[in-house]
C-alpha cells in the first residue's frame, strides 16, 4: 500500500468529514468577496469559439462543481488541470481556463474546497485561512484531481496527455500532483508554497517529495514575495538537480507574490506575460 492508499484510507475514516458532507454545489458566481475591490487590469477572455461553463465532476464521496473550458471545434484536446488559488474558483480561474482552451487545450478548474466551504463568501484572508484552506486534507485534493482527469477524458479530452497548473495554494498542489499521479505529462506552478511546516492534513511540502516527482516541472517565482522566500526557491532547486529531475526555475527581480492576478493589485504585467509563454513552450516541449 502507499502512502497516498493510506492517506486515502484514512479519509474515508474521517467521521467529521461524512458528517460534513458537501458544502459546495456549484461555483460562485464573479470574483470571491476577499479579492474586491477588482482591479480596472483585470483581463476578460471571452468564449467564442469555446464550450465553456459549470460542470459535475464525480469524485469518491459525490460531486464537486469544477468551471470547464474546451474548443469547440477539433479535439480530443489536451488536459490541463487548473489549481485555484485560496479563493477557490472565482472569475480569475475560470478565464484562465478559457484563456488555455483558446491555445487549444481542454481546461478544467474543479472547486476543491467543496466539503470544507464558500470560499468566495468570505472576505477576510485570515478567516478564509482558518477556517476552510486549513482544513482540506491534501489526500482528498489529490484524489479529486484524478477525478477531474478522469472526467475530462469522458467528456472530449485527451486524459492520456495530462497536464496542471495552479497559483499560490494551487501552485504547492502542482508540485503535490507531480509527485503523485504517473501520467502526468508537465506541470506549471505559479509561486507555490515549497518549504513549510507539516501538519496532520498537510503531511508533506514539494521540498519532501523531489524524489518522488513523476513529471517536469516549470515554477513561476518572485523575487519579492514575502511569503517564499528565493533561499527556499534554490533550495528546491538544487534538491531537484540532486536527484535528477526536470526542474526548471523562473525568479522574477522586483517582483511579488501573485503577479499573474491582473484583478489585484499585485499583478505585474511583464513577469505574468513572459510567465504565460513559458507555460505554452514547456507544455509543448513535454508533449502537451
Amino acid at each position: 500500500m502507499t502512502s497516498f492508499d493510506s492517506d486515502i484510507q484514512s479519509l474515508r475514516r474521517s467521521a467529521d468529514l461524512t458528517r460534513r458532507g458537501f458544502a459546495v454545489t456549484s461555483l460562485i458566481a464573479g470574483f470571491a468577496l476577499a479579492t474586491r475591490p477588482v482591479s480596472a487590469a483585470a483581463i476578460t477572455t471571452d468564449t467564442e469559439g469555446l464550450d465553456a461553463g459549470e460542470v459535475q465532476v464525480p469524485v469518491q464521496d459525490g460531486r464537486i462543481p469544477a468551471y470547464r473550458a474546451k474548443p469547440k471545434a477539433g479535439g480530443p484536446a489536451p488536459v490541463i488541470l487548473v489549481v485555484q488559488e485560496i479563493f477557490g474558483v472565482h472569475e480569475h480561474i475560470k478565464d484562465i481556463c478559457r484563456r488555455l482552451a483558446k491555445i487549444g487545450y481542454y481546461a478544467i478548474a474543479p472547486e476543491l474546497y467543496a466539503r470544507q466551504g464558500d470560499a468566495g463568501s468570505i472576505s477576510d484572508v485570515q478567516q478564509l485561512i482558518s477556517t476552510i484552506v486549513s482544513k482540506v486534507p491534501d489526500a482528498q485534493v489529490l484524489s479529486d484531481l484524478d477525478a477531474t482527469a478522469a472526467f475530462a477524458g469522458s467528456d472530449g479530452g485527451d486524459a492520456a496527455r495530462l497536464g496542471i497548473t495552479g497559483f499560490c495554494w494551487g501552485g504547492r498542489i502542482v508540485w503535490l500532483y507531480a509527485g503523485h499521479n504517473p501520467n502526468l505529462k508537465a506541470g506549471v506552478a505559479w509561486y507555490g508554497k515549497l518549504v513549510g511546516q507539516p501538519t496532520e492534513l498537510q503531511p508533506k511540502n514539494p521540498i519532501d517529495l523531489v524524489a518522488d516527482l513523476k513529471a517536469p516541472v516549470l515554477g513561476l517565482y518572485g523575487a519579492a514575495d514575502t511569503g517564499i522566500p528565493v533561499d527556499t526557491v534554490r533550495q528546491m532547486e538544487e534538491a531537484a538537480k540532486a536527484a535528477g529531475k526536470t526542474v526548471e526555475f523562473v525568479v522574477y527581480p522586483d517582483t511579488p507574490h501573485a503577479f499573474n492576478a491582473d484583478y489585484r493589485p499585485s499583478y505585474r504585467q511583464g513577469p505574468a506575460e513572459d510567465g504565460w509563454k513559458r507555460l505554452q513552450a514547456w507544455f509543448r516541449t513535454h508533449g502537451l
